[in-house]
């Protein structure tokens, strides 16, 4: 596409958290899959893309996606978070927990901690 510039994938990424907040991630992926093919290295956008996988019900990219941003940022917390609810909707109960610990060890904000012990009872 000749108008790839970064003023343009900008815009991508601002409508883009837009539709998912409208509620169409597919259409929020689509979008950021175009600012990620020119900038790989844009970590914003790749946690945006996870997260609007992970509301489009597709867990498997959603993980892969998180993870990535991990890899490259691995005290994120939000990621750690996001990571353990798409284990914890894919009936994986022990990596979930261990994520919501670390976000809550990260980041000891309410929800995170109230995550991390959400089943420790057992």
């Amino acid at each position: 596409m000749s108008h790839s510039n970064p003023e343009t994938h900008v815009i991508d990424y601002r409508a883009a958290e837009q539709l998912l907040d409208a509620r169409d991630p597919r259409g929020a992926v689509k979008l950021l899959d175009e600012v990620i093919a020119a900038h790989p290295e844009n970590t914003a956008a790749r946690l945006l893309r996870a997260r609007a996988f992970f509301a489009a019900a597709q867990l498997r990219p959603a993980e892969l996606e998180f993870q990535l941003v991990l890899e490259r940022e691995p005290d994120n917390a939000f990621a750690h978070f996001a990571l353990a609810r798409t284990f914890e909707r894919a009936g994986r109960p022990e990596q979930a927990r261990r994520h919501f610990r670390l976000a809550a060890a990260l980041d000891p904000q309410p929800e995170y901690l109230r995550a991390a012990r959400f089943d420790s009872e057992d």
